[in-house]
């Protein structure tokens, strides 16, 4: 026999097993990890005491001005997120959620992650360094550059050590820095060909530079919508596609030039 309920009284039992299964996963870990706005890092500056950039075999120039790398902070791979995580980072700007494959891959233990991370980071810098010679037309073997940025891992900071390396070479190619004496933030892999690649967490990569100072923010332009949800106020966004776009966009910028945006 069918009954039918108020609505009142039907809406209190469908609610039961909802309120059930929300308090029995209250307890229970959540796929997830969550993230918030990680450290910046200016790749024409020192690193713990080191060079970040050090290039020998061709003379160099002093740089103005910084250009930052930018990372995110994620709760490690093992770390349980419950709900009271999810629900209080879901009202929070500075916190996102994410599923935890999305952030660890590759899965594994964390020293696995850790060692696949540097790893990656170790082969973006490689790519980074045959990307600004091949720009700007110099050959590897009369060039030496050697990166160094400790604690970091992954492929996102490629375009920041590229333009670093453009920048102490050649500036803007009119005796000026690249930056133009600004801070300038941003995110992007990079490809040898100069193909500048998404990276994710952007929306909180430019909170983190923002709280460092910086007034532009490179960001590959397939998540110029990403960077724009929680654009903090003083921050212009430039889309880029290329190690070409991104040096093109930043000379305009110190010339007064046309700059695209987002």
């Amino acid at each position: 026999m069918a009954i039918r309920l108020s609505r009142p009284r039907a809406l209190a039992l469908c609610a039961l097993p909802v309120l059930a299964l929300f308090g029995t996963a209250a307890f229970a870990p959540l796929p997830f990890t969550v993230a918030q706005p990680g450290s910046t890092a200016d790749v024409l500056g020192d690193d713990k005491g080191k060079p970040v950039i050090t290039i020998t075999g061709t003379p160099t120039r002093t740089t103005d001005g910084e250009l930052r790398m930018t990372t995110i902070l994620a709760t490690a791979p093992t770390a349980d997120v419950g709900v009271a995580d999810v629900v209080d980072s879901w009202f929070r700007t500075d916190r996102a959620v994410m599923p935890r494959d999305s952030v660890y891959p590759t899965g594994g233990s964390e020293k696995e992650i850790e060692r696949h991370n540097l790893q990656d980071m170790e082969k973006s810098q490689n790519v980074a360094v045959d990307a600004a010679l091949e720009y700007l037309d110099k050959k590897p073997g009369s060039v030496d550059v050697t990166l160094h940025l400790a604690d970091v891992g992954g492929p996102s900071a490629g375009l920041f050590f590229s333009l670093g390396i453009i920048d102490k070479l050649v500036g803007n190619g009119s005796g000026g820095d690249l930056t133009g004496g600004r801070t300038v933030a941003g995110t992007g892999t990079i490809e040898a060909d100069g193909t500048v690649g998404a990276v994710g967490g952007v929306s909180l990569k430019t909170q983190a530079a923002h709280r460092d100072g910086a007034t532009v923010f490179l960001v590959p332009k397939a998540e110029c919508k990403q960077a724009k949800a929680e654009r903090p106020d003083g921050l212009r966004l430039i889309p880029v596609t290329t190690l070409s776009s991104a040096v093109s966009s930043l000379r305009a910028l110190d010339q007064g030039g046309k700059v695209p945006s987002c």
